[in-house]
This record gives structure tokens, C-alpha cells and sequence, in this order.
């Protein structure tokens, strides 16, 4: 009896530790098969990007399809109100001399395009500026025409904060009055040249600050800029130092704020002193 017993109990032992053996054989399928499942989307979502990108024939080689810089940015509502803006212009007038827009992008927070159209100029263009621009003459047969293309950008860029490196030739050549308080500049910031080890007063260009502090090769080869890998290069840039430079920028709001309301009436005594008795002279020197 309590032999049978024993015997019982050691088959009931063997059986749980099957079981165990078994679940634990299952959990690693699963857990195999969801990495292939993620390893394999990211491929797909990767190859999908690459192939839109890759329609696009400015970009030089290695650049990547969307941006991949994390940032401390605060919360998905911060980041929606941030967009990245590069342009192209095409030369008009006698010998090429007088700039006009050509092509402009605009990219959201996370590096994805949110417009990226070439722009008719309002003149005949008398020098493409390829080996800069990459504009072509295919790339202005069928453009946008300039008045409805600045409408569509002033458009995505209100209410936005803008980011751009050396964006006041961006603006100048939309003809776009951007409040200043939100437009961040990564060619005007001490603090990316800094970071690159260059002095606090140099003005450093996008393809160094990029090749330096991102170790990313743009605007190299023969087929001249292109707007969206600049574009994602100065957003890149500026999250590098974006924790800094809102607090700096937000530092200043505050000082600007405080020195306005100590300068309202409200802040300053009318009339004499409370122990001057309304003697209207007591304050006069």
C-alpha cells in the first residue's frame, strides 16, 4: 500500500516536472517568435522608409531616412509644436545675382516630412545653383507656383516653433515674419559650437556641425543640397542641446516678464510719500 503509494506520488512529480519543462519550451517559442515578428517589422517599416526616401535624389549617401536622436523633450504636445524648415533657392535677374525659393521642406519633431514641394519662382531662373541647390530644370516644369506655396508653408509653420540653421535667409526668401521667441536657429547658438569645440563667437556651417556632432556626411557629392537632409540635420542638432536651450530661452521670458511688470505703475508710489502729507514739493530735487 505504501509502495503504491510512493510510486503514485513519484509519477505525479514527473508529470508536474514535464509540464514545467514544456511551459518553459513554450514561453521561448513565444518569446523567439515575437522577436522575429519585431525584428522583421522593423525591417519592413525600415524598407518602406528607405524606399520613400529614397525618391528623392538629394540626399547623400548614409543619411538616414528619419530622425534618430532621442531628446528630452517634455511630452508629445511639446514636440508637436515643433517642426524643422530648409529651403533651396535658384538664382534670377542678370548673371544669376538676385535669390529666389526653389524648393522647401518641412519636417515634424520626429524627422518626418511634412511638406516637401519645389516652388516656381516669380522670375526666369538665369542660374540653377545645382551644385548647391540641386535644382534642375525637370524639378521647376511642373512646381508649385510661389504664392500658393508660401500660403501652404506660413500655413504648417504657424503657431510653431521653428527649427532651422541660418533660417533668416528661409524666411527672407518666403517673405514669412516668424516671432523671434519661436524660431530656434542652430547656426546662431553658441552652444552647438561649443559642443564642436569651435569658439563661442564662430559661425559654423551645418555640413561641419553635422559632420562633428553627428558624424553625418551631408551636402558632399555632385548632386548639390538637399533640403529635407538639412532640414533633419538642424533638428538633430538642436536636440542635442535642446534641454539647455529652452531652459535658457525660458530663463530670459521670465527676467523679460519680471522687468516689465516692475516697470507698470502699479509697481511705483503716486504722488508724495504716506509721511509727506500730500506736500507735492516733499519729492521735488
Amino acid at each position: 500500500m505504501i509502495f503504491h503509494a510512493m510510486e503514485c506520488a513519484s509519477k505525479k512529480l514527473k508529470r508536474q516536472a514535464k509540464r514545467k519543462r514544456n511551459d518553459s519550451l513554450v514561453d521561448e517559442l513565444v518569446k523567439e517568435s515575437k522577436i522575429s515578428r519585431d525584428v522583421q517589422n522593423f525591417k519592413d517599416k525600415d524598407s518602406t522608409l528607405r524606399d520613400t526616401w529614397e525618391l528623392d535624389s538629394g540626399f547623400s549617401d548614409g543619411s538616414p531616412p528619419t530622425s534618430g536622436r532621442s531628446s528630452p523633450c517634455p511630452s508629445s504636445s511639446a514636440a508637436a509644436a515643433v517642426v524643422a524648415l530648409d529651403c533651396e533657392m535658384v538664382g534670377t535677374g542678370p548673371h544669376g545675382r538676385s535669390s529666389e525659393l526653389a524648393r522647401c521642406s518641412i519636417l515634424d519633431y520626429h524627422g518626418n516630412v511634412l511638406y516637401d514641394k519645389y516652388v516656381r519662382p516669380l522670375r526666369p531662373v538665369t542660374d540653377y545653383r545645382t551644385r548647391w541647390s540641386g535644382i534642375r530644370p525637370h524639378h521647376l516644369r511642373d512646381a508649385t507656383p510661389y504664392a500658393q506655396a508660401r500660403e501652404e508653408i506660413t500655413g504648417i509653420l504657424q503657431g510653431k516653433v521653428v527649427v532651422g540653421h541660418s533660417i533668416h535667409n528661409d524666411f527672407g526668401m518666403l517673405r514669412i515674419l516668424h516671432p523671434s521667441h519661436m524660431v530656434r536657429d542652430t547656426g546662431a547658438t553658441c552652444l552647438l559650437a561649443q559642443l564642436a569645440g569651435f569658439p563661442r563667437q564662430r559661425c559654423v556651417s551645418l555640413r561641419v556641425l553635422a559632420r562633428k556632432l553627428l558624424n553625418r556626411r551631408i551636402q558632399v557629392g555632385k548632386k548639390g543640397h538637399c533640403s529635407v537632409e538639412d532640414a533633419l540635420a538642424a533638428l538633430d542638432l538642436y536636440k542635442m542641446v535642446e534641454g539647455e536651450w529652452e531652459w535658457e530661452l525660458q530663463s530670459h521670458l521670465t527676467d523679460d516678464h519680471h522687468s516689465a511688470q516692475y516697470m507698470q505703475d502699479e509697481y511705483w508710489p503716486v504722488g508724495g510719500d504716506d509721511d509727506d502729507d500730500g506736500d507735492s514739493e516733499a519729492n521735488t530735487f
